[in-house]
């Protein structure tokens, strides 16, 4: 996550989503619906990568303990201000491939919004650590994006391009599901047989769910 961590944290980072257009915001809200649709009363949910809080903060009143971690100081510095008197979401610097809990910790444990990609580590390790802090019965949400949702994801990006909060777009290079940016940054997205294959090499029982036409979810169930 160092690219975030570096040049798209904190405030810079709300306001890609400050500016995202209409068919966008759907989409954002479609993956908070689908992530509340999986949370029970009392359950403890851990999100990697919450950015500046805007999930954990949707989702914090349906669960009993809500927890976001991320490597950016500056975002997590913001989702504490933004969280109010009161709220119940906490906030840990720490890494997804390196989370500093115990086995079992979390009900469920979600990243959504292409983290899997965006991040910039191993998947493997990445689904194998998640997996590691759910509670045997658990489950781990990972979701990219659909593949029909990519020129809405473009007209995002170049919106962001626009304002200078990512570099220009680089259109020869990009294409095929990958944006990639004159600064460095080059975003992918997971298909359904890169889901399969990666759930068949770590050894997991797994659902996979298109959302509103714009997201692909991975569900997976810790045994």
């Amino acid at each position: 996550m160092g690219y975030y961590s570096e040049h798209l944290a904190g405030h810079r980072l709300k306001r890609c989503y400050d500016i995202a257009p209409p068919r966008v915001r759907r989409y954002l809200q479609a993956e908070i619906r689908h992530v509340l649709s999986r949370i029970r009363p009392g359950d403890s949910v851990l999100e990697l990568g919450c950015g500046y809080g805007r999930v954990t903060r949707e989702v914090a009143g349906a669960a009993g303990r809500v927890v976001g971690i991320d490597t950016a100081v500056e975002s997590l510095d913001l989702a504490r201000s933004l969280g109010g008197e009161g709220a119940r979401c906490e906030y840990l610097e720490m890494d997804a491939v390196n989370l500093e809990f115990a086995d079992g910790e979390f009900d469920l444990v979600f990243c959504i919004q292409n983290g899997i990609c965006a991040f910039g580590v191993d998947p493997e390790a990445l689904v194998e650590e998640a997996l590691r802090v759910t509670r045997p019965g658990g489950r781990a949400l990972f979701s990219t994006y659909s593949s029909r949702f990519w020129s809405h994801r473009l007209e995002w990006f170049e919106l962001q391009a626009a304002e200078e909060l990512v570099g220009a777009i680089d259109h020869e290079a990009t294409g095929g599901g990958v944006i990639v940016c004159r600064d460095g940054l080059r975003l992918g997205a997971m298909g359904e047989d890169d889901f399969r294959a990666l759930c068949d090499k770590v050894g997991v029982e797994y659902e996979l769910t298109e959302v509103d036409g714009s997201s692909l979810f991975c569900e997976l169930l810790k045994p």
